[in-house]
Parts: structure tokens; sequence; C-alpha cells
């Protein structure tokens, strides 16, 4: 037949296979059987033609099984093998416990820098946001005439909401900060006004009661709130019964409608405990200030482009039913941006740079354990000669190394794991206020995930190049020679080793090193105001009191009694703090100024700032008058600018009548110039403010900043102060308790957190290097002992070996050094958006810190070079 050869053939292959993979352990001992059942196989498929059919099933059943128990002999051999790898692999570890802990020290440094800054950078940078279809949510921004992005108004919000096709859901939020009175202290909470879309666009649902209804978004409907599963249970003990109950809001009632679930995540606003309807009317002036979020779910299989190409023509095309003010025309478009982008932009430069200096201090300390192993290697190559001449094969001493390897690195993995959870914690302590995802940063099951497959993928970087070197020997050759030598290659690739620290090390440090400068220049800016003992507070009334001479009275009154308190030597109110993240903008326009098409005015900052403000901030005067105690409601409308704002007049400002907001509303008269004020941030460079009295201002400002300056010590009169305001209303909660100085800090708080994580990780990386150049000279010195007497006994001086060693290490210093300035000049461009009035190739960090490390390089290398000085020649020629 046909297919009777193919088979015989078949049968034949498996049967030889069987031979070949059947262990030479365990066939060595049944070599005869083994032989003997090939042959008797061999001959069945000879007379393969003549056998009947049960023979042949029971032919093939046969070698089938052979077939499986050599597969299952391979594979006990190899696990047998490897736990044989093991075991001696940790008793050589514990037989050198000095080498063990400082490698496995190293690896653990690594592991857990690496592991915990991962923890702080996969909330933000890698997961999506913890909502459904995140792909899905954008914000929505006003273009503004320069290009940056412009807060929404209500009416763009709702010319939206009836023309767009590309999107879901849409929504609008404004941040609240409600007064929450009762059988308690008053407390001021941070929450958000929000319209009944807004869970919808997060995809969210209350995990009691119910979402928001749009007829709740309507102006004098019934007021209800939503509150945070935190605040359900710290003031409501998790009580399911609130549901339907009223709380007293900024001296309302409003009812519970509903209790978020406590693994909600509330990205935008990540302090945000309670959520409000927004009732706005498209009557309102309100609606068409540019005060508010606009954030929006796109329609499933709509993409970015095609919602912006959507949004782009509505605001192209304006219609007479949403008749737009000049200011709010949307000449310029809009902006459509993911939430994810949105929410992490600020950070991701810092938190970017970052993760690639721990990925840097991984590689270094890769690259030391690597150079220990190969010092040890060197030191048993007469132990690996000996068990390749006993019939250990290459891929058996490979084996042996990377399991060692292994070793170490799962025991320094294991304990990087307990320092991530300490770098986790310090990382949170540290971390820049507004951090997104704060809560989300944590040693989870993706961290881990992340820390077994960076130990796994070291376990192997480390052990590869000792094992191939401890594999490649000539076992003749090293039977001959001393142990204590090491071959060309050997030691070449040991310093080439060290030269890739020393230029690592360099790159983090010279990163260190521009983010130190570029911080002291920025605190070398002057803010524009005197920070120090000055203590700062916010103080709020309720929002529901609209009348406006009611409020302004109670701050007057507070600010009175605030300024009688022993040890206050002056004290203002103002709507705006600076450096606090307070943000209240308005479009200025001077009288001189021909009408434009749009009419947007410049954009400034507006401070409605009491009396006695400017001595108090210590902001000086320029030219003409401060504002005063005659600047009352009834008096001449009187305003005070910016220095920056004033150069936008080519001439003298003073007399000059501006508009501040709306063009219908009256013209403030400029008394006064002063000084340049920081408000958002030291590297911001938006300086333009106007100021005016609250008594001239036409709204209500229930939320303003306390500033009190006192000779000795400010930080002393919290208390005082605070019974003061109080003294006046007992019911006015008070937050946001800091020194000035201390705001001033944290407005670089950003810039000092990739300082500081960069100076640690550029620490770790000299120390590093420093050792991994001792190591190799010290490795060197000892194997070169023998050489070093014979040249002492030849009429060498000690101050001659002494300059050899120190050659040596200049030499791996020196390439290092020149190698790591290359390379920082191409990676500090990437820090570019952290530095501030420094060039990311400022060549005097970069000289410096070149010399630092060439010096702390040099002081490594005399250790080792002295001991080589001080050999004695009869000792050294005696040994091996």
């Amino acid at each position: 037949m046909p297919d009777k050869p193919n088979a015989k053939g078949l049968w034949l292959r498996l049967i030889r296979l069987i031979g070949v993979i059947v262990p030479s352990r365990l066939r060595s001992g049944w070599r005869q059987e083994w032989e003997a059942e090939l042959r008797y196989r061999e001959q069945q498929l000879a007379d393969w033609h003549k056998l009947n059919s049960k023979t042949k099933l029971d032919l093939v059943v046969h070698s089938l099984g052979a077939f499986r128990d050599a597969l299952w002999m391979q594979t006990y051999r190899l696990e047998d093998d490897m736990f044989q790898d093991m075991r001696y692999g940790w008793r050589m570890l514990l037989k050198r416990p000095s080498f063990t802990l400082l490698a496995v020290f190293i690896l653990a440094l690594g592991i857990g820098g690496s592991t915990s800054i991962f923890s702080a950078v996969n909330p933000v940078l890698f997961k999506s946001l913890p909502y459904p279809h995140p792909e899905r949510i954008v914000s929505i921004w006003d273009l503004a005439p320069n290009g940056s992005h412009l807060d929404g108004t209500f009416g763009t919000y709702s010319e939206l909401l009836e023309r767009n096709r590309t999107l879901e859901s849409i929504a609008v939020l404004k941040r609240w900060q409600p007064t929450m009175t009762g059988n308690f202290d008053p407390e001021l909470l941070e929450g958000q006004m929000v319209t009944a879309s807004y869970f919808q666009v997060l995809g969210q649902s209350p995990v009691l009661g119910r979402n928001f209804d749009p007829s709740e978004n309507r102006v004098n409907a019934e007021r209800v709130v939503i509150l945070s599963n935190k605040l359900w249970r710290r003031h409501f003990n998790g009580d399911p019964t609130i549901i339907g109950r009223q709380i007293l809001l900024d001296e309302s009632n409003y009812t519970v409608v509903g209790v978020m679930s406590p693994m909600f995540e509330n990205v935008i606003s990540q302090q945000g405990e309670v959520w409000a309807p927004i009732q706005y009317d498209m009557s309102q002036p309100r609606s068409w200030g540019h005060h508010l979020q606009i954030v929006a779910r796109l329609l499933p299989g709509v993409s970015e482009k095609q919602a912006r190409n959507d949004l782009s023509l509505i605001a192209e095309s304006p219609i007479p039913e949403f008749a737009r003010p000049p200011w709010a025309a949307l000449k310029q478009g809009l902006i459509v941006n993911s939430l994810q982008d949105d929410i992490t932009s600020s950070v991701k430069p810092a938190l970017l740079a970052v993760l690639g200096a721990v990925l840097l201090v991984l590689i270094i300390a890769c690259v030391n354990v690597t150079n220990l192993l190969l010092a040890r290697g060197a030191q048993r190559r007469g132990e690996f000669a000996v068990r390749s001449a006993l019939g250990a094969g290459r891929s058996r001493l490979i084996r042996q190394m990377l399991a060692e390897s292994s070793l170490l690195a799962v025991v320094g993995g294991a304990l990087g794991m307990a320092f991530a959870e300490l770098g986790v914690a310090a990382l949170v302590a540290l971390s820049p206020p507004g951090l997104p995802r704060l809560d989300a940063i944590r040693v989870d099951g993706s961290v881990l995930a992340f820390g077994l497959i960076v130990t796994a993928f070291i376990g192997l970087a480390i052990g590869v190049v000792p094992a191939v070197y401890a594999s490649g020997r000539d076992v003749q050759s090293e039977l001959r020679h001393s142990s204590r030598r090491t071959s060309g290659g050997h030691l070449l690739t040991r310093r080439t080793l060290v030269v890739a620290e020393v230029a690592l090390a360099l790159v983090l440090l010279v990163s260190a090193g521009l983010l130190m400068r570029s911080l002291q220049r920025l605190f070398a800016i002057n803010p524009g105001f005197d920070s120090s003992n000055m203590l700062t507070m916010q103080v709020q009334t309720s929002a529901a009191r609209v009348d406006t001479d009611v409020i302004n009275r109670f701050f007057a009154e507070a600010l009175q009694a605030v300024r009688e308190v022993p040890g206050v030597s002056g004290a203002a109110f103002t709507t705006q703090l600076p450096l606090s993240g307070d943000y209240n903008e308005y479009g200025v326009r001077f009288e001189s100024e021909s009408a434009t098409d749009s009419d947007v005015g410049y954009p400034a900052f507006r401070y409605s700032v009491s009396p006695g403000y400017f001595e108090t901030m210590g902001i000086p005067l320029r030219r003409g008058r401060l504002l005063d105690a005659h600047d009352r409601g009834d008096a001449p409308l009187a305003a005070v600018i910016s220095e920056s704002f004033a150069r936008q007049l080519d001439v003298d400002p003073i007399g000059k009548r501006i508009h501040v907001g709306p063009t219908d509303r009256p013209w403030y008269t400029i008394v006064g110039v002063v000084g340049d004020v920081k408000q958002m941030s030291l590297a911001a460079s938006q300086t333009d403010a106007v100021y005016v009295t609250p008594d001239q201002w036409p709204f209500a400002d229930n939320a303003r900043s306390l500033v009190v300056r006192s000779d000795p010590d400010a930080a002393a009169l919290v208390a005082g102060v605070r019974k003061a305001v109080w003294s006046v209303d007992k019911d006015k909660p008070i937050g946001r308790v800091a020194m000035m100085s201390d705001l001033l800090s944290a407005s670089a708080a950003e810039r000092r957190f990739a300082m500081i994580l960069f100076e640690a990780f550029g620490l770790v990386a000299l120390v590093l290097a420093a050792a991994g150049i001792y190591g190799v000279l010290s490795g060197s010195v000892a194997e070169r002992t023998n050489e070093i007497g014979v040249r002492l006994a030849l009429g060498a001086q000690s101050l001659d070996i002494l300059g050899l060693i120190l050659r040596q290490g200049a030499a791996l210093t020196l390439s290092g050094v020149g190698i790591g300035l290359l390379g920082s000049w191409a990676v500090t461009r990437l820090l570019a958006k952290l530095l501030y009035s420094i060039s990311a190739t400022d060549p005097v960090t970069f000289v410096g810190i070149a010399l630092l490390l060439t010096l702390v390089a040099l002081i490594a290398c005399y250790i080792p070079a002295q001991r080589a000085a001080r050999v004695d020649p009869l000792t050294a020629l005696r040994v091996d």
C-alpha cells in the first residue's frame, strides 16, 4: 500500500527521537535496555508489511508511551538540575555574606525606587480615568486671543447643548465652597455647582438615592444636594435615612437626594465633597461670564477630531437664538481636549522626568551588581574550571550563574517592595499641591506586577554577562593559571561597565544641578510683596446673603476687630490672595481706546481690597495714591493698577478712565500705580492687575482672604485672630490658614518635587558610581599583586605605583564624564519645561557637576591606589 512507507518512516523517526531526547544521565544507567528496545522497534518497522493490524496498533501505542516517558524524564532532570542550581547558588551566596548583602541592598534601592515612582506615575499618566469609556470624556475651553485656555460661559454651554451633533452629554461646573452649620462648629466644605448632566458625563450614579433631575437646574427650583461618601460618614455616621433629609448650607436648606459610592473618584476636583445644581438663567449677566468649566461625553464612535470640527463650525457660525456678547463671541474658536490630558498636563513633565531619573538609577544599580558578579566570577575561575573538567557543560555553568543572579534579584526585589511602601509614603508627603489622583497612589496589584517584572528582568540582566564569561573559559588554561588573574576581555568588560555608570551618574547629577539652580533663580524673583511675618486665612460668608452692604459691613467690622488684637501691626482683606490659587480675571478697557470688533479688552486680575492692603502686603506705590477710607460707595469710583498694566498706555495713566468687566458699568478713574505682584506663580509672567475697594464693586465677594502682619511672630496670632473674627459672627468659617512664606514656597512645589527626587537619585548614582570605580580598581590591585611586587622589586617607587593606579582610575572617570556630558546635553533638553531662567545646557552647571563627579571618583581611586603603593614586594612575589 502506498501509505505504508510513510507510516514506517514516521514511526522510525519517532523512535530515534526518543533515543535523542532521553537524558544522558538516565540513559547511562539504562543504556543496554534502551538500545535493545530501539533495535526491537526498528526490527518491527523493518517487518511492517508482515505485521497485522493489532501488532501495528501495539507498536504505535508503545512508541507513544516511550516518547511520553522520555519527555517526563527530561522534565524531571531539568527540574532536578534547577533545584540543585538554586540550592548550590544559595550556599555560595551565604558563604560571602558581605558580597550578598551589598548586592541585595543595591538591587533593593533600584527596584524599590523604580516601583515607588511607578506607583505615582501609573494612575496619573498610564491608567485610564476611573469612569466607563474614559476616552470619550473631553474638556471644552474658549480660546483666548493670546492662545491660552479660557473658562467657558453658561451661554456657550447652552448653545453647544442645542446645536452639537457629536456629544452624548455636556455639563458645566464651578467651584462651590458652602458653609455647613448645625449642631457642630461651622465647616467650610469644598464642592461644585454642576448641571444635572454632570454625573451622566462621568458615567456615575449615587450609591444611595438618585441623580439630579434637569428640572432642578431652573432658577428658583428646589435646592437639592448630593454628598460624597466621606462627608456622609464623617458627619452623618453613614445613616441611610439621610436621603430626603435637609441640611443647612450657606444658611439655606438643601434636601439630600443622593450619596456617591466610596469608589467614586472626582478627578476634576479631588477635594469635592458636595454637589448641587447650578441654577443659571440666560437673562442673567453672569451667564456670559468666563468662570465655568465645560466637560462632555462624546457619542460612541466619535473621535476628538470630529468633535473639534463640529464645535469649531458652531463657533464660526453664530445664530440669532444665541446672541453672544463681544467678550464671549468665540471668534478664536474652541479647544477640545481629552479630560485625561487636561488634568495631567501640568504635572506630566515632572513625573516623566522623575520616571526617567529612577530608571537611570535602576540601570546604574544593575551595572553595579553586574560588576560585582564579574569580580566574584573572577575569583571563582578555578572552581568553574574544576567543574568543567568533571563534566559540567557550558549550559550548566550558565544556568548556575543565572540561578545565583536570580536569587539575588528575588531577595533584592522582596526588600525593594518594602522600600517601595516607604517610598510611596514619602512621595505622597512630597507631592506638589494639585497632583491629580493622589488618593490612587498606592502599592496595588499593577505596581506589584511591575515590581515582579522588573525583578525577573534584572535577574536575567545582571547574570547574563557573568554567566557567559564564567562558561567560556578554556579548562586547561584556567587550571594552569592563578585564580587571581583576570583575562583582558573580562577586565575590559568591567571597566566598560564602570564608564557607563559614571556617564549615567553624570546625567542624573547635571539634571539635579539644573533644577537646583533653576529653583534658586525662581526664589530670587521678587514676588512684589513682603512675605515675612505675614499670616493669611480665608474668611467665608454666606452666598445666600445677596445684600452687598451686609457682607461688606461684616468684613469691615471683622477687620477692625483683628486690628485690635495685640501684636497685629497691619491687617487687610483681599478677594484674591497672591500665590494661593485664587483666580479672578476681568477684561479691562481704557477709555482712550477705540471700540474694536470684539471689545474684550485686556485680561487683568481683579482685586477688591480694603484700605491698608498695600501697606500690609508691602506692595510699593509707584505713582499717584493708594486706595483709602475715602473710597466709599458714594465717592467717585477709583482704581489702582499694576505697573505692568500701566505700560499698556504710552502716557501717564493717572486720571485715565477704565471699564472693568462689562462696558455698561460705570467708569473707574485710575488714581495710582503700584508694583507688580505674582498672582498665580513665581514663574508666571502675567502681572496685569486692577484694584478697587469692596464698597465700589457692584457684586458681593463672599469669600475673602485676611492678611495680618506682625513684627515678632505672626504664626502665634492664629488663635487671637480667629477669636476676633468670630467675635463679630461665630458662624463664619475660617479656612486655609497659612503663613505667606509657606505659600511662596508652595508655589514652586512642582519644581521642588522634581528637584528633591533628582537630588536623591543623583546622590545614589554618585555613590554607586564611586563604589563601581573603587570595586574595579580594588579588584585590579588584588589581581595584579604579583605584577606590582615585580615592579617594586625592580626598583619602582611607591609613588610610581600610586600614580599608575590613579591614572587607571582617572582614565575610567574621564571617559565616563566625557560620554556623560554628551548624554546630558541630549537628555536635559527634556527638562526645559521644569526650568526657569536657565538654559538646559547651562555651561556652569555642566562644568561644575563634571568637576564634582571627577573629584569624588578620584577619592574612590585613591584608596585602592594607596593600598597598592604599600604592597610588600616579598609578600607579593609569594602570592599565587
